[in-house]
């Protein structure tokens, strides 16, 4: 790692930000309806003036829209609130919810919501959007939901008045006020009420309407989406005028862009332009904490990868760390779990670790009964060659990173297909409909260790994509789901992370730590990672 690129944040005093977080009963650390302030130069911040932003394909307008991913999130987080935010301490901050509070059970959450919140068409927004919003869409399970996986425990949301409601639970959850910051917008219930939420274009991909501090200006597709301020927000009204998103697939295009002044911010995903950038005026890369991991995927509905051994194999053939120093320019850490380094109260080490050892990565294979009997190069079992399709989406170093991922496993003797496409088929494929035998991406989750949503049997039809199931590990993270306690929820964690690493549910690769870029005349941008900064766009301002 290097460390001398990076910024940390200044807390991370996780063990006080979690307890506050997630104890029953207690309140939100923050009860202001407001949104916090953000940085500003000595002569104050000025109004005016937009910014630039790349994604990588068109968006969709639906924070829980099965195909919405990185593309629409970075968009999303803008149009639509959340009940709760990432505080700039990463611990849930109020929003579309003043303040919060648990039974002393854990089996019902009160929100307490703001009462001048209107929806971008003029309309109210009222506790009715919210019990609609879980009630008919994310609790739905016919629907599939995207981030559905984090509510598998709320049985409904009851309205109590206009802005009250009420998470009434099947069991305690101490991360729900966390989950509740983290793409899971509110939408309009009088839009959506009797209509498809999967169905209704007319707002998912033309004129969505949100409640965020900005709103929907033009949409051409496949060139760009223009927000402009929303002067009806109910928090501190934007100072820019304008947030301009770019549809550019290429990350080349982004590097070239920025340097010329037609970008303003963005996580670089591609970090072989870094040292290009590094040098050029007027432009700054922080390096910023992620609560992240990369991850290779086996398809375990397939007999061949329920073998632990073969999927023990295939993590030590590969070199993470020479990936991590030449194609992330040292911008990561090799990972051996899926709890992540900055959630330091909870992260342990002290795991299954696979080093890279292609003989040893042999030997597995054969132990497994893949051997190569006919001395083709590859190995085969019942007089089958084992064949791989390796499918990812063209997204930053995504493919660079995988064409080496498919040397290293050619060299232990397997026969490896990679097909790299565009990346909204990729996410059809892979994460839609499981049409896939392994894939490479990451995961972004909220400032909690819970990982349920991405590992647990439950969560199969959920973003637990490679089909992974172990009763051992669903009652850990049960367990640490339900504990309330700092200290408990450390123990349950360190078990759980002990036994992803020696089960493997996801191969494991490493913890990025985000390149983030930015025009050094932009200004107002808290200190945290590219994602939850956009939570406070409404502070961002130009300073020419």
């Amino acid at each position: 790692m290097k460390k001398s690129k990076w910024k940390f944040l200044s807390t991370l005093l996780l063990s006080v930000i979690l307890l506050a977080a997630c104890s029953y009963g207690g309140e939100s650390t923050t009860t202001s309806g407001e949104k916090e302030n953000g940085s500003s130069s000595a002569s104050g911040p000025k109004k005016g003036g937009k910014v630039s932003i790349p994604i990588v394909a068109d968006p969709t307008f639906n924070p829980w829209h099965p195909n919405a991913y990185a593309e629409s999130n970075v968009i999303n987080r803008v149009l639509f609130s959340g009940l709760t935010q990432p505080g700039k301490d990463l611990a849930p901050s109020p929003d579309l919810a003043t303040k919060w509070e648990a039974s002393e059970d854990g089996l019902e959450w009160t929100f307490y919501l703001r009462d001048d919140v209107l929806w971008h068409d003029g309309e109210k927004f009222t506790a009715e959007d919210v019990a609609y919003t879980f009630n008919e869409i994310v609790l739905n399970k016919e629907l599939g939901a995207n981030n559905a996986s984090y509510f598998q425990k709320v049985k409904e949301v009851q309205v109590v008045d206009d802005f009250t409601v009420k998470f009434m639970m099947e069991s305690p959850v101490a991360a729900l006020p966390a989950y509740l910051s983290f793409n899971t917008e509110i939408v309009p219930k009088h839009i959506f009420e009797g209509n498809d939420p999967w169905e209704l274009t007319s707002f998912n991909k033309k004129t969505p309407v949100g409640t965020g501090s900005f709103k929907l200006k033009s949409y051409t597709s496949g060139q760009s989406v223009v927000l402009e301020r929303n002067e009806d927000f109910y928090g501190e009204t934007a100072l820019l005028d304008e947030v301009e998103y770019k549809v550019l697939a290429d990350a080349n295009t982004h590097v070239a862009q920025i340097l010329s002044g037609e970008l303003s911010i963005f996580a670089l995903d591609d970090l072989a332009a870094l040292d290009r950038i590094e040098k050029a005026k007027g432009v700054t890369v922080e390096g910023r904490e992620t609560t992240r991991f990369f991850w290779l995927i086996v398809n375990q509905q397939i007999e061949k990868y329920q073998d632990v051994r073969v999927r023990q194999a295939l993590l030590h053939a590969i070199d993470r760390q020479n990936i991590i120093d030449t194609v992330l320019k040292g911008y990561g850490t090799i990972a051996d779990a899926g709890i992540a380094p900055a959630l330091k109260e909870y992260y342990t080490d002290d795991v299954t670790r696979y080093e890279y050892d292609p003989e040893r990565a042999k030997e597995l294979l054969a132990e497994a009964g893949w051997e190569d009997t006919d001395g083709d190069g590859i190995v085969d079992k019942d007089g089958e060659p084992f064949k791989i399709d390796f499918e990812i989406g063209i997204q930053g170093d995504l493919e660079a990173v995988s064409q080496m991922v498919q040397q290293y496993l050619v060299k232990v003797g397997l026969d490896v297909k990679l097909n790299a496409m565009e990346w909204n088929a990729m996410v059809q494929d892979v994460v839609v409909n499981r049409d896939y035998e392994m894939s490479l991406n990451w995961w972004r989750y909220p400032a909690d260790p819970d990982l349920s949503a991405y590992m647990h049997s439950n969560s199969i039809k959920g973003m637990n994509i490679p089909a992974y199931q172990n009763p051992e590990l669903d009652k850990l993270l049960d367990a640490g789901a339900q504990a309330s306690d700092v200290e408990d929820r450390k123990g349950i964690y360190t078990d759980a992370q002990k036994l992803m690493a020696d089960e493997l549910p996801y191969m494991f690769l490493w913890y990025p730590q985000e390149a983030q870029v930015r025009v050094d005349k932009l200004k107002g941008v808290p200190e945290l990672a590219f994602g939850d900064a956009l939570h406070y766009i409404h502070e961002w301002y130009i300073e020419e």
